[in-house]
């Protein structure tokens, strides 16, 4: 049945990306200059989860790596790595300067140096940028002339909110941020998730494996959400095979449909970061749990490392986005459950 398992990893950058060429376009233009040598145009990608954000930068940045001799990139999912020292230090080692230093006891400043060192250029891909625990990581990005930098999340103005912030991205990077390229992604219709699916079809199974049908019907599950089309694809062939069927049907996916959906939320918790995880963690155990509630025991798991009350803000809404939590209620009487999958 299949024929190339890569094109059902989550991973798998397509050889063509459907129903994103106006966004291609766009943002290979933004990043056009470097192969002449020069910095590209700051861009920020926006759109809802499943959407294609992060393939969309990669795929034009590996097509760029065709063009030009003098680039690198690094790709940075700020969930994971969201304190500065954890951002710089990943960007250096993805430029091959950080071999010899450690994140713990190296200074900022020194991964800086190293990517400021760089020959050529350099694109810094930074995913889930909203929830930086530091705000001056990304204007010490910025005030490098070889980065180029990429800025990924979901809602405009989640990142934006900092901007007016007394303690965010104010002054004169942030106004020039704001100014910046903006490259918007919606929500796939069903004819596109259809073409999307076909298109790993096409790459991965024997002829006849996945029928119109079946195709249409897992379209129609994922409801705009790539990612979850091809974790539904994914799951549903491994099904197939162990079960030795020739041919995936629209009962097969949903076999697969809460395995499918609880693959990709056990690999955003995978993606945590310590102190994310140790919310998470407190509202799972509890079930429902009282803002209040939740802070104090944070507070207590954390000790002297706990995060400021506005980084637990930004902690707690990534988590609702990752669709790992869900709340109700505002101010004290605000409530955090865990959301299923």
């Amino acid at each position: 049945m299949i024929t190339d398992a890569r094109a059902l990893r989550p991973e798998f950058i397509p050889q063509e990306l459907c129903h994103r060429e106006g966004q291609i376009a766009h943002l290979s233009s933004a990043l056009r200059p470097i192969t002449n040598g020069d910095p590209g145009e700051h861009t920020f990608i926006f759109g809802p989860s499943g959407t294609g954000k992060t393939t969309t930068a990669k795929f034009v940045l590996r097509q760029l790596e065709r063009e030009a001799l003098d680039i690198r990139w690094g790709y940075i999912n700020c969930m994971s790595n969201s304190s500065k020292s954890a951002v710089l230090h990943g960007l250096a080692r993805h430029a091959g300067r950080a071999a010899d230093l450690r994140i713990e006891g190296t200074p900022a400043s020194t991964f800086v140096d190293r990517i400021r060192e760089l020959d050529g250029q350099f694109v810094a891909v930074l995913d889930e940028v909203d929830v930086l625990e530091d705000p001056t990581t990304i204007p010490a990005l910025y005030d490098l002339s070889n980065v180029t930098l990429i800025l990924i999340t979901v809602h405009e103005d989640d990142l934006f909110a900092d901007l007016d912030d007394d303690t965010g991205l104010n002054g004169r990077v942030g106004s020039r941020l704001r100014s910046a390229e903006k490259v918007c992604l919606d929500k796939y219709s069903q004819d596109q998730m259809c073409d999307i699916l076909q298109g790993r079809i096409d790459a991965g199974f024997r002829d006849g494996a996945v029928n119109d049908e079946t195709v249409s019907y897992i379209a129609d599950v994922a409801a705009g959400d790539a990612r979850l089309g091809i974790a539904l694809l994914r799951r549903s062939a491994r099904w197939a095979v162990e079960m030795q069927h020739r041919q995936i049907t629209p009962d097969i996916v949903d076999e697969v449909d809460d395995d499918a959906r609880e693959e990709i939320h056990s690999r955003h918790v995978d993606a945590l970061s310590t102190h994310q995880r140790m919310l998470y963690e407190i509202i799972k155990e509890r079930g429902e749990i009282e803002a209040g509630e939740l802070r104090a025991e944070y507070e207590r798991r954390a000790g002297s490392s706990a995060k400021s009350a506005r980084m637990r803000r930004k902690y707690l809404h990534g988590l609702q986005r990752y669709k790992l939590i869900r709340s109700h209620g505002s101010g004290r009487w605000k409530r955090y459950e865990i959301r299923q999958y």
